[in-house]
């Protein structure tokens, strides 16, 4: 099988939506044997000394078992004559935060003009982090398909406790090979698979906040992600199987799901309610210690709840005077002080944004209402056409093993009414969350 090689790169000139995209140039390589293209990216930038940043055991081989990703890129290095310096970090460390990512900058080799990340997620946000402050390339070799932030250009990071959206670059180049792919755990590919799924709700409330809210929307960008996620669904199947082909069409989904973020600029066509749940139980297990699997995994899970919750939606009817009293009764304060008690310290950060952004203001809802009302039929043709059924996201699930349910990663399912409540402030974004609210059906949907 031949090395698959793409080149997303667009112009500057203004989209059909009428703005002008983000620019985006990334080179990818997806196939067996790809790492070795890595010795051709190299002379194509002129590096002389790149840096390796990974995790201990990806660097080093003790003999049982395929020989780790980070060996493989040495050894390449080596034999071409490429002078190479080494950052790792203990297999322990799970996430990226202000102390993680300090790390690296403050033993930041200096005589490098180059970074390798040789990882997924957690690796791969400190790598676009240490190149957008040092303005060096950076190259990553994927070792899991596990997540679509490959390509964007922000870092997933915790600050404070909470976990945001860091402003930092898209890679250079992204290497995907076959045989190292393969060898992540059937977790990350999981994990992979249900990130995906979630554009499923998140496309479909990017249309619904441009109805309500007037949010930009761009059809091309939402279609780049509709691509990234029937590609995906497709072979669904073969991924059970672990078969090249379905392995290489997820990880150049995840790929293509990163492009439409960053050519828009943010994580809009990618991430919705589903996300921001997900984010609320990381936050949880930052503070309490409960329960936290793969982002991904997380987002499976939470797919599945908010397409049941849209099956319900989309056969109501908006009743203005219901909501209104709804708005009207509802205790900010109170509301805070429990949030507070839920997340923990990290709650601090939103409920500040909060009040920078009144989220909860009487007339702004009164006003949204009305254009929910009016567009009531346009929501739900949106919900009927963007979101296949709950029975459906469970089978394509099923099909690769991956958990569907919160009890299935050890969460306590009465924590899902404050999880889907806290969502609606964890990201200035109009979600499902916050259309229930304004509805005044919140508790009616949650039962």
């Amino acid at each position: 099988m031949k090395i698959k090689y793409f080149h997303f790169k667009n112009d500057t000139s203004p989209c059909k939506c009428g703005k002008i995209h983000k620019k985006t140039d990334i080179k990818v390589y997806i196939g067996k044997n790809a790492v070795n293209s890595i010795i051709e990216v190299l002379k194509d930038f002129n590096v002389k000394k790149p840096l390796i940043i990974a995790k201990e055991s990806f660097l080093n081989y003790d003999g049982n078992g395929p020989k780790a990703s980070g060996v493989l890129v040495k050894e390449l290095l080596e034999n071409a004559g490429v002078e190479y310096a080494t950052y790792s970090f203990p297999d322990s460390m799970v996430k990226c935060d202000e102390h993680t990512a300090g790390s690296a900058f403050i033993k930041f080799n200096t005589s490098c003009d180059c970074i390798i990340g040789i990882g997924s997620g957690v690796i791969n946000d400190i790598g676009k982090l240490l190149s957008s402050r040092t303005k060096l390339p950076y190259i990553i070799v994927g070792t899991a398909p596990s997540m679509d932030g490959y390509a964007s250009a922000t870092s997933s990071l915790e600050v404070d406790g909470l976990k945001t959206h860091v402003r930092s670059k898209s890679p250079d180049v992204i290497i995907g090979d076959t045989d190292i792919l393969k060898t992540a755990p059937d977790i990350m590919v999981c994990a992979g698979f249900g990130d995906l799924l979630a554009k499923y709700t998140s496309l479909a409330e990017w249309k619904i906040s441009n109805i309500i809210t007037g949010e930009h929307y761009c059809e091309d960008i939402a279609q780049l992600e509709r691509s990234a996620l029937e590609k995906c669904t497709a072979g669904a199947e073969g991924l059970a199987k672990r078969e090249d082909e379905a392995i290489e069409d997820l990880f150049e989904a995840l790929i293509r799901s990163g492009v439409a973020m960053n050519i828009l600029g943010n994580s809009r066509p990618a991430s919705g309610t589903e996300h921001c749940m997900s984010h609320v139980w990381d936050m949880r297990g930052l503070e309490f210690g409960t329960p936290v699997a793969p982002h991904g995994i997380q987002c499976a899970i939470t797919t599945v709840i908010s397409s049941k919750m849209y099956e319900k939606l989309k056969d109501m009817t908006p009743d203005r005077e219901k909501a209104l009293a709804s708005v009207a009764s509802f205790d900010n304060e109170k509301w805070n002080k429990h949030l507070e008690e839920f997340i923990g310290k990290g709650s601090k950060v939103m409920i500040e944004a909060g009040k920078k952004n009144p989220r909860y203001d009487v007339e702004g809802h009164k006003a949204r209402l009305e254009v929910i009302i009016e567009n009531w039929d346009k929501i739900v043709s949106i919900i009927k056409e963007e979101i296949p059924s709950s029975k459906h996201i469970e089978e394509l699930l099923d099909l690769i093993n991956c958990p569907k349910d919160m009890s299935q990663i050890g969460l306590d399912k009465e924590i899902l009414p404050d999880t889907f409540r806290a969502a609606a402030d964890i990201r200035d974004k109009y979600v499902l969350s916050r259309l229930t609210f304004d509805l005044g059906i919140t508790d009616e949907l949650l039962k």
